[in-house]
């Protein structure tokens, strides 16, 4: 395939691969239990169809929480380990956490062992976008971009794999099983000594826990920071809404099996991997900004009509539409936000940004399910989505131009 007129081909390396694989396992971590939602809550004595929703959500809000601790410490651990030891120890931590699920005899072991997997889930949304951006210190939004598209091929996969054998009959704990080999596989690769003159580029000096205080400061002293911090909370929220409840939703409301429910999310996923390998592909620096907004725009258009869906078709099509939109903005605001404060460190700004988007994740799910108990049925819940996507569009549509230039500072920036 030929390269579009003024871009570099994209080119990739050792830990590119370690990058996708760790992507590809964190999200199958991340889907595996709302994917099996229905059997494990039925095993464990909180039926969805009879109020146990919030419980349900409880699950996801709980993993949030042990995310954003482990995101609040990230940086002091990578400052002194390195980012390469880190991230691949927390994929293991996440694995190990995920293996426990699939051991749970009661509810209340399965949300300890949530927790545990959160803590290394955490590590890895704080330090994965950071990891990848050292390896392209050119045109890092393409890499990220591209690189995030693996977390999306990690949910499509998972899920219509675990939905068919869920259909015929195979356990939810052999899947989470499956889920946890999977992460020790990338762990390993990460941390797997590298050949010599091919190491990852990683600072000879370790950081002082005072210079990771000092950025920190700066970053949270920074009034457009906040701009960027909202937009990631509603960008994982109103993502994490279709990515947790739907495959639920479908089996529940539309009366479809475990395999309708998970093509769903299916659809979902591969649309979002259409559209950030696209992203990553064909949109350059220069207009993530474009991208991201017309994505909310889009997005809120598209959503606002999955409350209204009767049929299951239309719900897939809706589904599909949505997911093209969601795409750009995880990976895209963060790269964004990173190219308009050039004056603050990037590494830290990146692990702030995630703080945002993961607690967005679980505070969307939780309301969704705390609004599903209320309302006895998900389907209005669904609004959620569409406010968060509008919200976005206003955000970064307020944002001035020209990125890669930074707003005003009365510090000059850290060398």
């Amino acid at each position: 395939m030929s390269v579009p007129s003024g871009r570099t081909p994209l080119c990739f390396g050792r830990y590119d691969y370690a990058a996708f694989l760790t992507y590809f396992a964190y999200a199958a971590a991340s889907i595996i239990i709302p994917v099996c939602l229905v059997e494990l809550a039925h095993e464990l004595s909180f039926d969805l169809s009879e109020g146990g929703r919030a419980a349900g959500g409880a699950l996801h809000l709980g993993r949030t929480l042990a995310m954003v601790v482990a995101m609040l410490v990230v940086g002091f651990v990578a400052g002194r380990y390195g980012t390469r030891k880190t991230l691949g120890g927390s994929v293991l931590l996440m694995s190990l956490g995920i293996l426990f699920c699939g051991l749970s005899p009661i509810y209340g072991m399965l949300f300890l062992a949530v927790l545990l997997a959160g803590l290394g889930e955490g590590v890895i949304e704080g330090l994965g976008t950071p990891f990848v951006q050292k390896l392209h210190i050119h045109e890092p939004g393409r890499y990220i971009n591209f690189a995030h598209a693996f977390w999306s091929v990690g949910i499509l996969v998972t899920v219509v794999l675990s939905g068919w054998l869920l259909f015929i009959g195979v356990s939810w704990r052999t899947l989470t099983l499956g889920v946890a080999l999977s992460g020790i596989a990338a762990g390993c690769l990460i941390l797997w000594p590298s050949p010599r003159g091919r190491k990852y580029p990683e600072e000879d000096t370790k950081v002082d826990i005072r210079q990771v205080c000092q950025h920190a400061r700066r970053i949270l002293s920074s009034r457009d920071f906040w701009r960027y911090y909202a937009a990631m909370f509603m960008a994982g929220g109103g993502e994490f809404c279709l990515t947790f409840w739907s495959a639920s939703h479908i089996r529940l409301h539309f009366d479809a099996s475990a395999w309708a429910g998970g093509l769903g999310v299916a659809i979902f996923a591969a649309a979002m991997v259409a559209g950030r390998f696209a992203a990553g592909y064909f949109v350059p620096q220069d207009q993530l900004r474009k991208l991201i907004v017309l994505s909310g725009l889009v997005g809120a258009m598209v959503t606002v009509f999955l409350p209204f869906a009767k049929e299951l078709s239309y719900f897939y099509a809706l589904l599909f539409l949505a997911g093209l939109a969601t795409a750009p903005f995880w990976p895209s605001i963060q790269s964004y936000a990173a190219a308009k404060l050039p004056e603050l460190d990037s590494t830290m700004l990146l692990i702030l940004l995630s703080c945002a988007g993961v607690p967005g994740c679980g505070f969307f799910a939780y309301l969704m399910g705390v609004w599903g108990d209320l309302a006895d049925t998900l389907v209005y819940a669904f609004f959620l989505v569409p406010a968060a996507y509008f919200l976005i569009f206003v955000l970064i549509g307020w944002t001035p131009k020209n990125p890669g230039k930074s707003y005003p500072s009365s510090e000059s920036p850290i060398k």
